[in-house]
Formats: C-alpha cells, structure tokens, sequence
C-alpha cells in the first residue's frame, strides 16, 4: 500500500514535457518528406534505373513529392521514354526542375521536362531543341519525316495531359527550337521559375495539381524535409564511366594490362586490373550506341601492330595501326549527341601511347621467340664441351659443369672437344667440334 503521502506527491516537471511531447507527437503530423533525385549528364539506361528505383523509394516512405533535379544534354530516345513511363506512372507527384542557373534540358531532356506534374526551370536555364537525330546511317525523307512525327505527336498528347502549349512545344521537335527559363513560363511550357529547391517548394505549397489519370492533388509542403536520393554503388560507378571518353579509357587501359600479363606471365597484378577495367569499360561502352565499322578500325589496328613487329615494313604498318585505331576511337560511338561522342583529343591521347608500348612489347616478345633457348633440353643444343673418355663411339662428356653418357657421330679422343647435336633422355650425342682458327 501508498501512503497518502505518495499518492499525492506531485509529478516531476520533465516527466509531464516528456508526456506532452508523446502525446502532441501522436496528434501532429510528420514533417513532409521530400525526395530529391539528380539527373545530371546523358540520358541512358541507367537513367532509367535511378528514376525508377527513386519513385519506388518515394513510394515506400510515403514522400509528398519527388523532384527530379534536370541538368542534361539529352540522351537516348529509349531510355527516354522509359524515363517519362516511370514519370507518369509514379503514385508520388513529381515535379521536374531544370536546375541551377547555367543548367539545360535540352533533347530528350526537354521531353522528361514536360512529363512532371509540375514543370520549373531556376534563372538562367533552358530547355528544347528537341528533334530527333538519327544514329547510324543517314534516313531517308519518308523515315525522317516519320520518326519527326511519331516524337512531336507523343510530346502533343504528354503535354497537352498536363495542360500546357502542345502547339510550341510541338516546334521544339520539328523546329529545335530553344526556350529561356523566361519565354517557357510566359508561353506555359512551364509552371514555376524557382530560385533553388526552397524556393520552388515555397511556390507548390498549397497548389493543386492534375495527375496524368485526372485525379487532383493539393500539395502540402509546409516544413518539409529533402532528402537527395542516393545512388547504389552500382549506379556510381556505372554513372561515373557512362562518359564514352572515360570508358574507353578504362578499356584501353584494361586491354594494355591484359596484353602485358600475356607478354610477361607471373605479373599477375596487370592481369587482373586489366581484366577488372576491361570488364567495366565494355559495361559501361554497351550502354552506348555502337557503331560496328569504329569497333572493325579499332581491330584493325591490333592486328595492323602484330604484323609490324612480325614484318620489317619500315613503321608503314604500325602508322596504319595508330590511325586505325584514332578513326576506330572516335567512330565508336555512334551518337548525333556531342557528349555521347568520343573527341579527337581523347582519341589522340590514347592511341598514340597505346600504339608505342604495345609496338615495344611486342617487339620484345617476336626477339625473345628468336633468341637461343638457353635453359632445358632444347638450351643443350650446340653447347659445346669436352670427352672425358675416348668415345668409340660411347663414354663421357663434360658439358655446362656436368657429367654426361654420350655417343659420338665419330671417333673422339679424350680430352678433345665436343659439339651436342641431340639429347635422347640422358645420353647426348656429340661430334668433333671444330677447332678454332687461330688469329
């Protein structure tokens, strides 16, 4: 039992804040949670792979909205349209953001643009010049005009769901026509113009919104949080080497490090780091377009190296393969975008070093084939040594420091010198070996 005392004993001051704040953290409800995702660079399959994986998180948390953070050149048309798929299927609202000031989306870019919910741009941006470009060879009037039509007729119905200018931005893909961050608000390509992610949550709150299914939603952003969304480590690293100059670069130096193990066996390291960047350069490459004629000069040129160093052609033959493989590096990449293109400098600075060391090693490896085997049975061959028995035709013969049987071709007598013409086993055959001419 408690006394009266005790029953009566007032309650400690933090334990009456501890139960308010459980009790209001019952009634109020959370801070809403955004979820910001970067789309920085060209728009490919792993594109594809952030977006999707980023709405799905947004979904899971139960996000307010996620903001798709656009600074692209353009990209893909397939991985494009993957993108815009995953955009108008999301649950979670998405507004798409051309962000910062100086940043662009422009191409495929301008289509992921107009697929948000919301659509804003910060000062300084831009955005079109969205016609489609062909990759490969050239097309003719009636698949041009077709391919034109089909991207202008699906940004028509994708803008117009959202209630902006079909008609202009139909010019951005028949045209390539450009937009300030200005003449798209003021042509309604565009909702909002937005300082930094602060500002342009200040101007959703309280909006309402029109989902691509028709369903209305007001937004409620007042003390919200943003999380930027983080890749997994498969999506940095192939996001970090999807630079068609840097791929290449890891395969060039994944293929030196491979040949280099196969010239000199027992290294190991070069073989297993070339092995590991070859790996990653032809995942990040087979994200790319690839033009099979860059592919055909680039082994071209290998082969143009082996017979330079197997035939004296003077350096005729390894030029043809340094210029092999600069064509073969920059016709790799089949892509109408200039960031989706390997450059002239980057072609250059590859191939030539490439070129030197490899022409170097396999100019070692053709001399070593040459030499004399010195070691083994074969390293017997031509040594020369003395009988140490008279050989009619078998006794003994000492050679390279050893006591060997041997059969000689003629009679031998001891002391005499001796020339090895075959091993069979342990017994060697000799003759007389010529004596030297004296000077």
């Amino acid at each position: 039992m408690y006394s009266e005392v005790e029953l009566t004993k007032p309650v400690p001051a933090t334990l009456r804040i501890c139960a308010l704040c459980l009790l209001l953290g019952g009634i109020l409800p959370a801070a809403p949670r955004i979820l910001a995702v970067d789309l920085d660079g060209i728009i490919h399959p792993i594109t594809v792979e952030i977006v999707s994986r980023a709405l799905e998180q947004a979904k899971n948390e139960n996000a307010e909205l996620v903001i798709l953070r656009l600074n692209t050149p353009g990209g893909l048309m397939d991985a494009m349209r993957q993108t815009i798929e995953k955009i108008v299927a999301s649950p979670v609202p998405v507004v798409t953001f051309v962000t910062p000031s100086g940043g662009r989306a422009a191409s495929a870019g301008f289509f992921i643009l107009e697929a948000g919910d919301v659509a804003a741009m910060s000062p300084g941006t831009n955005t079109g010049a969205a016609h489609p470009v062909a990759i490969g060879a050239p097309m003719d009037a009636v698949m041009k005009q077709k391919v034109e039509n089909d991207a202008a007729a699906s940004l028509r119905s994708l803008v117009a769901k959202r209630g902006r200018n079909s008609g202009l931005a139909e010019k951005a893909v028949l045209e390539s026509k450009s937009f300030t961050d200005k003449e798209a608000l003021d042509n309604k390509l565009i909702e909002i113009i937005a300082r930094d992610d602060r500002d342009l949550l200040s101007q959703l709150d309280g909006r309402e919104i029109t989902r691509f299914d028709g369903a209305r939603v007001t937004l409620h952003l007042t003390g919200a949080s943003v999380t930027v969304y983080e890749k997994n480590v498969r999506q940095k690293i192939l996001s970090a080497i999807s630079d068609p100059n840097v791929a290449l670069l890891i395969l060039v130096l994944g293929a030196l490090g491979i040949y280099v193990e196969f010239s000199a066996p027992g290294l190991i390291v070069p073989g297993v780091a070339g092995a590991i960047l070859a790996v990653l350069g032809l995942s990040a490459i087979s994200l790319l377009p690839i033009n099979w004629a860059g592919a055909g000069l680039l082994i071209l040129s290998l082969v143009l190296f082996v017979l330079e160093a197997k035939f004296a052609s003077h350096g005729i033959l390894g030029a043809g393969g340094a210029i092999s493989m600069v064509l073969g590096a920059m016709l790799l990449i089949d892509s109408p975008v200039p960031e989706m293109r390997i450059h002239l400098y980057t072609a250059l600075a590859l191939a030539l070093p490439f070129t030197a060391i490899t022409m170097f090693l396999l100019t070692l490896v053709v001399r070593s084939r040459k030499n004399k085997v010195v070691t083994g049975a074969e390293g017997m061959l031509g040594e020369v040594g003395v009988a140490t028995t008279p050989l009619e035709p078998d006794g003994r013969v000492f050679v390279r420091g050893e006591y060997w049987n041997a059969t000689a071709t003629a009679p031998v007598p001891a002391g005499a010198a001796v020339r090895v013409t075959a091993i069979h086993g342990l017994v060697l055959t000799v003759e007389p070996a010529p004596k030297k001419s004296g000077g």
